[in-house]
C-alpha cells in the first residue's frame, strides 16, 4: 500500500520574527524526500511540528488524505529520529531492539563491528555508535514513515554509505523525510527535495535550484 503524508498551510511566529509561511511538504512509500536549508531556516521546526512536538500558528496535517491530529500520534504512522540521542544511556543495546521489536542479526549484517555490543549498555558506546543504532532501530521499525534530522552527524564515512544503502531499502515500505547538512548525501539518496528559503519550501528540480534558493553559492 502507498502512503502518503503532506503538510502544507504551516505559519510559525517566533515573537515578531516569521520563521515558516507558505509550507508545503510531501512524503509517501517508495520515495526518500529530502529537506535542505541553511542554519536557522526551520528545517528542525517543520519536523518538530509534523510530528506534534511544536506547536505552530497554523498547520495542515494529512495522512492518506485524512487531517491527521497530534494528539492521535501512534508510532505505526511517523517515529522521529532528532538531533538529540531519544534512547537513555543506562539502557543496554539488546534492551532497544527488544522494544522496537526488530532484529539484531539484520545489524550486524549491515554493521559487523557491533556484534559484541548485545549486551553493552549505551553509555559505553562512542557517540557515533549510539547514533547508527538509534538510526537503524527508527528507520526499521514497523512505521509508515521516518523522519530524521542530521542522521549523518558523527558518523564515518564507511558507515554513512552503510545507512544510505539502508534507508535506499527501508523506503520500499515506507515514506522517509530526512534532513543533514552533509546535503551530497541528502541530494544522492533523495527522490524530492525541497529546500527552505525565507520561510517557504521549493520543490527543486536541478542543482542549480539550490543556488536560487540561496542553499549553496555555486554547483
Amino acid at each position: 500500500m502507498i502512503n502518503k503524508l503532506e503538510v502544507d498551510s504551516v505559519i510559525l511566529d517566533f515573537g515578531t520574527r516569521r520563521v515558516l509561511q507558505n509550507v508545503y511538504l510531501k512524503s509517501e512509500t517508495e520515495k526518500i524526500t529530502g529537506l535542505l536549508g541553511r542554519n536557522g531556516t526551520g528545517k528542525s521546526c517543520l519536523m518538530n511540528i509534523i510530528y506534534g512536538e511544536l506547536t505552530p500558528n497554523d498547520k495542515s496535517i494529512r495522512l492518506n488524505g485524512k487531517s491527521y491530529l497530534n494528539n492521535d500520534r501512534n508510532p505505526e504512522d511517523i517515529r522521529f529520529l532528532p538531533q538529540f540521542n531519544i534512547c537513555p544511556e543506562s539502557n543496554k543495546v539488546n534492551r532497544i531492539f527488544n522494544d522496537f521489536d526488530i532484529d539484531f542479526n539484520d545489524f550486524i549484517v549491515l554493521f559487523p563491528d557491533f556484534k559484541n555490543f548485545y549486551n553493552v549498555k549505551l553509555n559505553r558506546l562512542s557517540k557515533g555508535e549510539r547514533r547508527i543504532i538509534e538510526i537503524y532501530t527508527i528507520l526499521v521499525s514497523k512505521t509508515k514513515f521516518c523522519m530524521l534530522d542530521e542522521p549523518f552527524s558523527q558518523i564515518m564515512p564507511v558507515h554513512i554509505n552503510t545507512i544510505k544503502q539502508l534507508l535506499l531499502r527501508e523506503k520500499l515500505h515506507k515514506g522517509i523525510v530526512i534532513t543533514d547538512h552533509l546535503y551530497r548525501h541528502i541530494t544522492d539518496i533523495s527522490d524530492d527535495l525541497y529546500v527552505i528559503d525565507k520561510g517557504e519550501t521549493y520543490l527543486t528540480k536541478s542543482g542549480e535550484d539550490l543556488v536560487k534558493y540561496n542553499y549553496i553559492n555555486s554547483i
